[in-house]
């Protein structure tokens, strides 16, 4: 099934018509894997679609979580609807990750980002790796209360944040101020209000 979105300057509830034509979304459902024996193996999942102000190399700002406040760079919407963002790295501390889009604000900022950088990255490359030998419940008992051992971050992974850190360095200090802007964090004054600025 596919339905077209009404762009703002298009008639209705006021707004002016133009002779553009509307965007036309696929809104079908997605068929999704799922474990259990009764669950019938699959199941129709709704297809998340991107805000139209999202476009690769748009600055986002983060509203939630760790770097919450933080300016980054998206490059590209996964299979599972989340969006792929980075930093970079280098300039504010944020690495490659997965966010949702109801808590990313779009900025009319971009810049212009080679799509391959992004191509071989996958839900499946966020996926947290099992655990390989399972403790039994006397061991688990007794490793209560200690601290856990941190597992090495893979160099791969290391390699993957450097490699397209170093191809969105190259435009983002082409352009004036736009390190400083993407190293400073996003945050309201008193009396300040979100719908009311224009970012």
């Amino acid at each position: 099934m596919v339905r077209t979105t009404i762009k703002p300057h298009q008639t209705r509830r006021g707004f002016r018509a133009t002779g553009s034509s509307p965007i036309a979304v696929d809104v079908s459902p997605k068929e999704v894997k799922v474990g259990g024996e009764k669950n019938g193996g699959t199941q129709n999942h709704p297809r998340s679609t991107l805000r139209p102000s999202i476009t690769p190399g748009t600055i986002l700002i983060l509203l939630a979580g760790r770097f919450r406040g933080k300016r980054v760079v998206f490059l590209k919407q996964l299979e599972s609807g989340l969006l792929l963002i980075t930093g970079p790295y280098k300039v504010n501390g944020v690495p490659l990750r997965r966010v949702n889009q109801a808590y990313v604000i779009a900025t009319s900022t971009k810049i212009e980002v080679d799509t391959q950088i992004a191509e071989k990255f996958t839900d499946a490359y966020f996926a947290k790796e099992a655990a390989s030998v399972k403790q039994s419940a006397e061991a688990e008992f007794f490793e209560e209360g200690k601290p856990k051992v941190k597992a090495a971050f893979p160099e791969s992974k290391a390699a993957d944040q450097k490699q397209v850190d170093k191809a969105v360095l190259e435009v983002v200090k082409a352009k004036e101020n736009l390190a400083k802007y993407l190293k400073a964090s996003w945050g309201l004054s008193k009396g300040q209000f979100p719908h009311q600025i224009v970012f």
